[in-house]
């Protein structure tokens, strides 16, 4: 069996090279139609566009993205060639919830945004928006939810988006991407949706960069129709906007994810989705390895952001905005 790995998946080479007589390993963009000709499977992040391009002709017939999203592959080409994919909803999770309770901090301390008087809109509550639900629980906010998939399902506690853009002071993006259908996000974050807002909202985007529109939301900062913007993921990357990176209050180069947690977490669903397909034991463990001790201080609020600041990986894009792929494939990845 040869099995073709993303060289920046974490905690996989033991394991794996365990369970497949052959493994290469090799950078996303290099995962070639050559390459994967002879694989049964393929274990790759977003960077890897699982298509026909890719796939027709090939051995393969399972795909693992060690990532929540799965964008990148094409599963109707999957369906009708029959191959299998596999994703990992919620592994990153936490990693996320952690970002955004800095940033929540951040905006408290520097933009003067008192949370406990402020109101968070949440888009998309799935696995991460549900984590970022329970934070601003804890931090006292009022919240309001919109998830309509879940519900035109019949589930109860969701508003519109125009409820949100009426009434919220901040308001947060986890949405898959969605370019068609009745459910379609792409752009969801658009220029009638920026002159829809009523209280200028900062506004957070997390999860995919096309869901907010490049020209709008800069047409939207120059008009003063929000209060400033967190952006982690971007339209075009890693050819970012540079225009918006500096105009942005905090962004990083889609590493709101990158914990070691959320890695391992990662890791060991793909490996134990390939084992379940193969039929092979699951005979591993896969586990973040162990940090240096550090004293934190004793006030949570200072020792959130002693464990992570973004403003650090903010500082480093924009010092090297040429470098967004390089600064997220060799992320250092941060304990939660």
């Amino acid at each position: 069996m040869k099995v073709v790995i993303d060289n920046k998946i974490p905690y996989i080479r033991e394991a794996m090279e365990a369970l497949a007589d052959e493994v290469v390993y090799l950078p996303g963009k290099e995962i070639t139609a050559s390459v994967v000709r002879d694989a049964d499977a393929l274990i790759t992040r977003t960077r890897t566009q699982c298509n026909r391009q890719l796939l027709e002709g090939s051995k393969v017939r399972f795909i693992g993205t060690a990532t929540i999203g799965f964008d990148h592959i094409d599963t109707e080409y999957c369906r009708e060639a029959g191959i299998t994919w596999s994703n990992c909803p919620g592994c990153n999770a936490g990693a996320v919830e952690q970002y955004l309770h800095s940033v929540l901090l951040l905006l408290q301390q520097e933009k003067h945004v008192e949370l406990k008087d402020a109101c968070l809109g949440i888009v998309g509550v799935g696995h991460v928006g549900s984590h970022i639900l329970s934070l601003a629980e804890r931090l006292g906010m009022r919240i309001l939810l919109n998830d309509p998939p879940r519900a035109d399902h019949g589930e109860e506690g969701f508003v519109s988006l125009e409820t949100l853009a009426r009434e919220c002071d901040i308001i947060t993006f986890h949405t898959p991407l969605e370019r068609n259908g009745e459910y379609r996000t792409f752009h969801l974050a658009d220029r009638d949706f920026f002159h829809s807002l009523r209280k200028k909202p900062y506004i957070i985007n997390t999860s995919r960069g096309e869901v907010v529109e490049t020209e709008a939301i800069l047409e939207a900062l120059d008009k003063g129709l929000i209060g400033g913007a967190v952006l982690d993921v971007w339209e075009n990357e890693p050819h970012i906007n540079l225009e918006l990176l500096d105009k942005v209050f905090i962004g990083t180069p889609h590493i709101a994810g990158y914990s070691a947690d959320g890695k391992a977490n990662a890791t060991r669903m793909v490996l134990e989705a390939f084992c379940r397909f193969f039929g092979k034991e699951m005979n591993f463990h896969i586990a973040a390895p162990e940090q240096p001790h550090r004293e934190y201080d004793s006030d949570e609020r200072v020792r959130q952001l002693q464990m992570y600041n973004p403003h650090d990986d903010c500082d480093m894009l924009r010092a090297h905005p040429e470098l967004f792929e390089q600064l997220r494939g060799d992320y250092v990845l941060r304990k939660e």
